[in-house]
């Protein structure tokens, strides 16, 4: 369960005071850094992880765009939309001319919210007392990210091992429900059922199963009284990651842990401690059914992670794709 503070719900408090004296990676890369705890994934992790790959399978662990059951997103995005403006008809119609040749084409286009996908969270995303990951003023943020925005982490990439957690399995469940909490005692638990060992620098991959309820019960039903399962915050949890130097939280949920803790009444709290204070970046709305049954399947729960988000501008996240190759 989460750390007591001594302070109720009913006081509002700031996050600085839930936060107050929490560890922080600023400066330790240096006042320009804009990629946190990337850092740590260096040539010799890199290595590491290769040494995974151990039977040649590959699987990608990225949602569908645009998918005809829904599209999971925070509540309040527009769903995607993706919309052919060239085929055949255009051919038919007179729109367009054929090339020299006798060669035709297709094209589309889409439109979308760059979070509303499996994505990558830049680090300037979240902050709180006006100051960005690493200490850029929240300023930065006016009309684009100026500073910690997804673009230097799309220029770097993300490789390392990866080690899947079946949290749902763990607690019996196909799917976590709505309001299911984990903690640091459910990670390193299902860690020691699954035989495997989180090791320094490891990208945790944490499978909650919440979001194929959306396929299962519908977007009524999923999107009423909406509270995502997941990790709370404690200040245990929030130390061992700081301890492990974890550089990346992958997990297939919206938002990487539940949203409002229901033990100090913040609003997304693991945001502001890992993303925000240790530059841990956030891969957030991933598919990892298809890996999970096969680590199920053959007991290998490490793998190569290997993912890059798009190489948007200022933006504050971008879509991805992520290759699990064990």
């Amino acid at each position: 369960m989460p750390e007591k503070t001594g302070f109720s719900k009913a006081q509002e408090l700031r996050m600085s005071q839930v936060l107050a004296g929490a560890p922080s990676n600023w400066g330790r890369w240096g006042t320009d850094d804009e990629v946190g705890a990337l850092n740590f994934l260096t040539n010799t992790e890199v290595l590491r992880a290769a040494r995974a790959i151990r039977q040649g399978k590959v699987f990608t662990c990225g949602e569908v765009i645009g998918n005809p059951k829904g599209d999971p997103m925070w509540p309040g995005r527009s769903p995607t939309k993706r919309e052919t403006v060239i085929d055949k008809n255009s051919y038919i119609k007179g729109d367009m001319p054929t090339l020299p040749g006798g060669a035709e084409f297709t094209d589309d286009r889409i439109e979308m919210f760059l979070q509303a996908s499996t994505q990558f969270d830049a680090l300037g995303h979240v902050w709180y007392d006006d100051q960005l990951y690493n200490g850029y003023p929240a300023s930065e943020t006016n009309g684009g990210l100026k500073k910690a925005s997804i673009l230097p982490i799309a220029e770097r990439g993300v490789v390392g091992r990866g080690v899947l957690l079946d949290m749902a399995a763990y607690k019996g469940k196909f799917a976590l429900d709505k309001g299911d909490l984990l903690g640091l005692e459910d990670i390193l638990g299902c860690a020691e059922k699954q035989g495997v060992t989180i090791e320094k620098h490891d990208i945790l991959c944490l499978r909650i199963g919440f979001l194929q309820l959306l396929y299962v019960q519908g977007p009524e039903v999923f999107y009423k009284d909406f509270m995502e399962p997941g990790l709370t915050y404690s200040a245990e949890l929030v130390d061992w990651f700081y301890q492990m130097e974890i550089p990346c939280l992958a997990t297939d949920t919206i938002s990487n842990e539940t949203e409002l803790d229901p033990e100090i009444g913040v609003q997304i709290p693991l945001h502001c401690a890992l993303m925000r204070n240790l530059g841990i970046v956030f891969n957030e709305i991933c598919n990892f059914e298809a890996l999970a049954k096969d680590c199920h399947a053959d007991g290998q729960w490490d793998f190569l992670y290997a993912a890059a988000p798009l190489k948007v501008r200022e933006a504050t996240g971008a879509p991805l794709n992520i290759l699990a190759v064990k």
